[in-house]
Parts: C-alpha cells; structure tokens; sequence
C-alpha cells in the first residue's frame, strides 16, 4: 500500500517531435512534481529531438517565445524544473536506434538514463498514469 504522499503520480511518454505535446509533458510532469507526486518522462522517436540541442529541434518551435512572453512556463523553464524536482528522465534505446540518433548528441545538462520499454513499466508504478503524447 502506497502511502498518501506518493500515491499517484505521472508516466509521460513524450514520442512526437512537436513542440506542443513536449510542452505539455513537461508541464504535466513538472505540476505532478510540485505536488509531491513523482513524474518519469520517457523521450523516445520524435520526442528525442527534444534534448537535441538548445534550442531543442522540435517542430512550431517559435512558439516558446510566445509562451514565454504570455507569462506561460516556456520549454527550458518546465524542463529545468522537472530536473530540480526529481523526475526520472529516460531516453529510449530503441528509439536512438531507429532514428539513428547518437547519446553523444543529446544535451549534457540533462540527467537522463539510456533504456528501454521494460524500465519504463518498471518506473511506472501502481497507482501512477500513463500518458502517451
């Protein structure tokens, strides 16, 4: 039995390289963090692209200047606070593999694990949602 502290929480896989849905990952994850929830974002396919660089290569990226300048949490602030409140990130193996896409590549300042489907479910935990965006 899970105490009432963690009890819920978020699974995000983040697999479309717009930067809409990545947008809204991150801040799923990071409101789920805020309130003491856990959160894992699991980059695969086109949601890699997300730590790729910084600016991230996503498409409609102009939009985080809008967000930004609307007052909405843009990109580096909603990942930048899943960082500092603990989420577990985990870039897909596979999906580096089917994109061709090297670790290397991949920003240095964004603590994340290099694994598969399995770690992911192992992650997710009773209790938890998972979310496919």
């Amino acid at each position: 039995m899970s105490d009432g502290l963690n009890a819920g929480g978020v699974s995000v896989i983040l697999r479309s390289d717009d930067y809409e849905s990545v947008h809204y990952g991150l801040a799923l994850a990071a409101a789920a963090l805020a309130v003491n929830k856990p959160a894992v974002l699991f980059f695969t396919m086109g949601g890699i692209r997300a730590l790729q660089g910084s600016p991230p290569l996503l498409r409609d990226w102009d939009r985080d200047a809008g967000n930004r300048a609307r007052g909405v949490g843009d990109f580096e602030t909603l990942l930048q606070a899943c960082v500092e409140l603990g989420a577990r990130l985990i870039v897909c193996e596979m999906g580096l593999r089917s994109l061709d896409i090297d670790r290397a590549g991949l920003r240095a300042d964004v603590p994340f694990t290099v694994a598969g489907i399995v770690t992911l479910l192992e992650e997710t935990k009773p209790g938890m949602h998972l979310v496919s965006l």
